[in-house]
């Protein structure tokens, strides 16, 4: 698809980025900047309480079963009664509003339980604790949830660090749709139990995915566009080998049997917005492209066609997917149109679609674009780039292989094919299979040694192997061929990072890259992920609200807002806790 970046596969036991931003030590993997390793919940004992199969504890603290008394002792039991202290008596109303709670009697376990409240010393703040959190799980039960966060709320004023109270009001909270709260609560179980309990993670895990959705909605339609760098516009086109619209402009482009009179090449020239458009392109003057598009269009000049899809795929450049589907669906209707236009359109329009996580419009745009041009090696291309999304890595191959047929010389589908391989052979732990997908990037960087995208998805791959000395040679191979290519210097730094622990010599890197481009949203993202490492929280937090005025679609908006609601919440769980997760 058309992507400045290498794509890879989201891997079902991978880590969503939002826990890079608060995990320490684990590998960093460079392909786009997620991490990898599910940290599984450790079994843990029975002794408070039990557990459902789900890890999540069903009854409250303390005993379920009080002492079984004979009708002989009653008398006895009443004197021993008198004779205990008010903590005693209240653990006994805890024990059994205990035995109601798991009878399922909860009405009967809240009074026990507040019974408990009443007869406890003020002082003994643990054991009151207890009893509120005690009182919030029978809430929980009947579904409470004011209730759950008030009783919640005392357990936590009197331990800060309980974290069953903790965990209780986030989910409390989460059914009540406060979800800042919710992920401050689950944001602080998650460093208190270091990241081990795959209840809480997936909790907050869900949350910062909701909070994320919710924020990029609102800001990406009210977002002002935003033209991408020349550096980012370049290597987008450069994606593409039939595209007519990103040719150059042929001197005195017109159709032959239009040049009747003499001279009138020179004044369509003069007059086509389109041509201006291109003449625009080629200057690196693509603020007024779309505006010289529109004027072809709207004059019903000889270009339409053209313009449709330039101005098109200027709109999804900018961020506008919404002004472009238009333009892309009249280019694709035309059935008396240029087939590589409606065939570069369709691919375009496969490629929104896969960004709005729509993968079976995707697919179906693809695969209208081989049939009606079946020559055409971009479609291959950007579709072999669609099925690694979505972990088809023998179909990508299979159309790897038919674009490298059709265009023997594409070094960067030659270098994509590589790079499906060794990610089935990785994914699979087939080490025979990883290093034949090893040797053929070898082959690949020598028979196409100036293409930079080998060497930087072979530095991937290495640094997967951590062979991080010739990872670093294969970045700057990459620089020196493509020294204004940005994100290679953010590779290179994570590599730093991963390789020898350096941070000053990553963020160097990374701060390189936003020299180049300031632009660079992968650059702001990864620094702010570095800065919550390293416990400044402020400033990741400003680096990733950049990245977020950068996102190129509302995905990877959201994407940015999970980030930068993670960090937030880690803020206030310090301020409020003083809990802070491990720094670099």
């Amino acid at each position: 698809m058309a992507a400045s970046k290498p794509v890879e596969p989201q891997s079902a036991a991978g880590l969503p980025r939002w826990q890079l931003a608060l995990l320490v030590g684990a590998p960093i993997v460079l392909g786009v900047g997620a991490v990898y390793l599910w940290h599984r919940s450790r079994s843990r004992g029975s002794g408070k309480g039990k557990k459902g199969a789900d890890g999540e504890r069903k009854t409250p603290e303390g005993s379920a079963s009080p002492v079984q008394q004979g009708q002989d002792g009653a008398a006895r039991a009443v004197q021993e009664l008198e004779n205990m202290s008010p903590l005693d008596r209240a653990q006994g109303a805890k024990n059994k509003g205990n035995k109601y709670f798991k009878a399922g009697k909860y009405d009967l376990a809240i009074h026990c339980y507040t019974e408990a409240i009443s007869l406890c010393p003020t002082e003994q703040r643990a054991d009151l604790s207890t009893f509120y959190q005690n009182r919030a799980a029978a809430y929980e039960q009947q579904m409470k949830w004011t209730e759950v966060v008030q009783d919640c709320c005392q357990a936590v004023e009197m331990n800060p660090r309980y974290v069953k109270a903790l965990f209780r009001r986030a989910k409390a909270l989460e059914r009540l749709d406060n979800k800042k709260e919710c992920l401050e609560d689950v944001t602080a179980v998650c460093i208190l139990e270091s990241f081990q309990n795959q209840q809480s993670m997936l909790l907050a895990d869900k949350v910062l995915k909701s909070l994320g959705k919710e924020k990029a909605k609102d800001k990406y339609k009210n977002r002002e566009p935003l033209m991408p760098s020349p550096q980012f516009i370049k290597s987008y086109f450069s994606s593409f080998t039939d595209d007519i619209i990103s040719q150059q402009l042929q001197k005195g482009e017109k159709k032959d049997e239009d040049k009747d009179k003499e001279g009138e090449a020179a004044e369509v020239t003069a007059s086509s917005g389109y041509l201006k458009a291109k003449q625009y392109m080629e200057e690196e003057n693509y603020d007024k492209i779309i505006s010289e598009c529109t004027k072809e269009i709207d004059s019903a000049g000889r270009y339409t066609t053209e313009a449709l899809l330039l101005r098109a795929t200027f709109y999804l450049l900018i961020g506008n997917a919404n002004a472009a589907q238009p333009d892309l669906d009249r280019v694709i209707n035309m059935q008396d149109a240029n087939v590589k236009l409606r065939a570069n359109a369709l691919i375009k329009r496969g490629s929104m679609y896969m960004q709005q996580q729509q993968p079976m419009l995707s697919t179906q745009d693809f695969n209208m674009a081989a049939e009606i041009d079946t020559r055409n090696a971009d479609v291959y291309h950007h579709r072999g780039q669609l099925k690694i999304l979505l972990d088809q890595v023998d179909e990508a191959v299979g159309d790897f292989d038919e674009c490298i047929l059709l265009r023997p010389d594409s070094a960067l589908a030659q270098a994509q094919k590589c790079f499906a391989l060794y990610r089935q052979a990785y994914t699979g732990s087939n080490s025979s299979q990883v290093q034949t997908a090893m040797d053929a990037f070898e082959d690949v960087i020598r028979r196409f040694p100036k293409c930079a995208e080998g060497y930087a998805l072979y530095a991937q791959a290495l640094t997967d192997q951590q062979h991080f000395g010739k990872a670093d040679e294969m970045y700057d191979n990459c620089i020196d061929l493509e020294p204004d290519n940005a994100t290679t210097y953010v590779h290179k730094g994570l590599l730093q990072l991963q390789w020898k622990q350096d941070v000053d010599l990553g963020l160097e890197l990374i701060s390189k890259a936003i020299e180049i481009d300031n632009k660079c949203d992968f650059a702001y993202e990864t620094m702010g992920t570095i800065e919550v490492q390293r416990g400044n929280l402020d400033k990741a937090i400003d680096m990733f609200n950049k990245a977020i005025n950068l996102a190129k679609s509302e995905m990877e908006m959201a994407h940015l807002y999970s980030l930068c609601d993670a960090a937030y919440a880690q803020t206030e769980v310090a301020r409020k806790y003083g809990l802070k997760p491990p720094t670099l």
